[in-house]
């Protein structure tokens, strides 16, 4: 193997799924509590921005969450493998991240909160999974390898860069860069501004409220989620315009699968690629060209050239 290919590998790393299957729906549950302790202080954001996590230099956290006069927040450290809640005041407790199930994660962390003065109450039962069995009764999810989680979370990192580039070429309504906890996927999407028709619902244990909130508006999405072999980049519309299925895009690895209704790029497809960010760049590109060409959108209003990394006042 090359040097060029070696260092590669080395930012886009290699994970199968079925070798951390155990360890992922564990951390997902993990990432569910914590994402509804954010959801239980913070105030309300449209399309359900005000519960999601965001990928750091360490692993995932949440921002600041407000608490009475104060502010705390939680973040997963996939390199010293704690979960650190830390309080405006300078107090502050930590979560072994280690196997355990989930029942003893959610009892350690909500001691934790109670331990730092944090009166908290979440709906303590997992949402868009089945079976939903409730967080302090999950005895099932108990594993934590340390080496795939670290890996998974370098793989968060590379995709979030490269939806973070993607995304300041768009001076419409957007979505941040985010983790979703309930589908466990890292997600960005923009808006053309206009309301769309009530979704149906249809994902488990999530009320149909929440999902019609969520796409209020017209939407193309775009993001990187933990399935197929090694995971997999998506893009859809919602609503999805006559003709998106078999529109073409790029790169010729990527395809749109009927019954998730999406497009997807394997994430080998990328990580193996001469040029990774480029290759992910152009499935994005595309795909959201294909939703907004045939939805009408007004694109000369809602795009312009990226700013250099370099401009900045003064």
């Amino acid at each position: 193997m090359t040097k060029q290919k070696t260092t590669q590998h080395r930012v886009w790393p290699r994970l199968r799924i079925e070798d951390w299957a155990d360890t992922k729906d564990t951390l997902h549950m993990w990432t569910q509590v914590v994402g509804k302790i954010r959801m239980a202080h913070t105030p309300a954001v449209n399309h359900w921005w005000h519960v999601t996590l965001l990928v750091s230099p360490r692993g995932l956290t949440t921002p600041a969450i407000p608490y009475r006069d104060a502010a705390f927040d939680i973040e997963f450290d996939f390199l010293d493998h704690q979960l650190h809640i830390r309080t405006s005041d300078g107090s502050r407790r930590r979560v072994e991240l280690a196997p355990k199930s989930v029942a003893r994660f959610y009892t350690e962390t909500m001691d934790a909160l109670a331990e730092l003065g944090i009166q908290t109450r979440i709906h303590a039962t997992p949402n868009e999974v089945e079976p939903a069995v409730p967080f302090a009764e999950d005895d099932q999810h108990a594993s934590y390898d340390a080496r795939a989680v670290q890996l998974y979370w370098r793989q968060l990192l590379q995709a979030d860069r490269v939806l973070g580039r993607f995304r300041s070429g768009f001076v419409g309504k957007s979505s941040p860069v985010h983790f979703f906890w309930g589908a466990m996927d890292l997600a960005c999407t923009r808006f053309s501004g206009r309301t769309a028709p009530p979704h149906p619902g249809g994902a488990p244990n999530c009320p149909v409220r929440v999902m019609r909130e969520g796409y209020s508006h017209e939407l193309a999405s775009c993001g990187f989620w933990p399935g197929g072999e090694e995971g997999a980049f998506y893009a859809y519309a919602y609503p999805e315009p006559p003709g998106y299925a078999t529109h073409p895009v790029r790169p010729r690895a990527a395809g749109y699968h009927g019954d998730v209704r999406e497009f997807l790029l394997p994430y080998e497809a990328v990580a193996t690629a001469p040029d990774p960010d480029a290759t992910l760049t152009e499935f994005l590109s595309t795909t959201y060209a294909a939703a907004a060409d045939l939805g009408g959108w007004d694109r000369a209003a809602l795009e312009a050239e990226p700013l250099p990394p370099d401009n900045h006042p003064g």
